[in-house]
């Protein structure tokens, strides 16, 4: 069996389950997956190690989402998402259609990487772990943006009121 092999065989369901979390849509999680596994056999020989072969894969799937969403700009139906664990703060605010409307205009306005970091943690439910890991940063730094974008969130929705 070749590294490749190896990898996709390992790491494939990772990847689909990464993307489908933060698109929100299984046909479009599976052409990226699909994509990115592409790139990764282009790529494997330039792959240093210098960080979690998954962490790798799941950056290379951010990178092509983020890529997918610049060239389609869809608009988002706020009816059809899915809010988890909307009991604590914002999170809260977001199970109300006019509030979660409302948070996220100020959530499209936020600077990156806050609107990045908010978005993965609340629609994507990665652990901050993984997300500090997809921007080569620590846990910590995942946790404090994170935090960081609620006050954000938090204080614009208290200046609108």
């Amino acid at each position: 069996m070749t590294e490749f092999e190896r990898i996709y065989r390992e790491y494939f369901r990772d990847v689909e389950l990464y993307l489908r979390a933060i698109c929100r849509d299984e046909h479009l999680a599976e052409e990226l997956t699909e994509q990115v596994f592409f790139q990764a056999l282009k790529a494997l020989p330039k792959f240093r190690g210098d960080c979690d072969v998954r962490t790798w894969l799941c950056a290379m799937g951010r990178n092509a989402y983020l890529s997918h969403l610049r060239k389609a700009r869809p608009v988002e139906d706020i009816d059809a998402l899915d809010i988890p664990d909307p009991r604590k703060g914002i999170e809260e605010q977001l199970s109300d259609k006019d509030q979660a409307l409302a948070v996220h205009r100020i959530l499209h306005s936020l600077k990156e990487p806050y609107k990045e970091v908010f978005s993965l943690r609340v629609f994507g439910q990665l652990s901050f772990q993984d997300i500090g890991g997809l921007f080569g940063k620590t846990a910590n730094w995942a946790c404090v943006t994170y935090h960081r974008a609620r006050q954000k969130i938090r204080d614009e929705m208290e200046e609108s009121k």
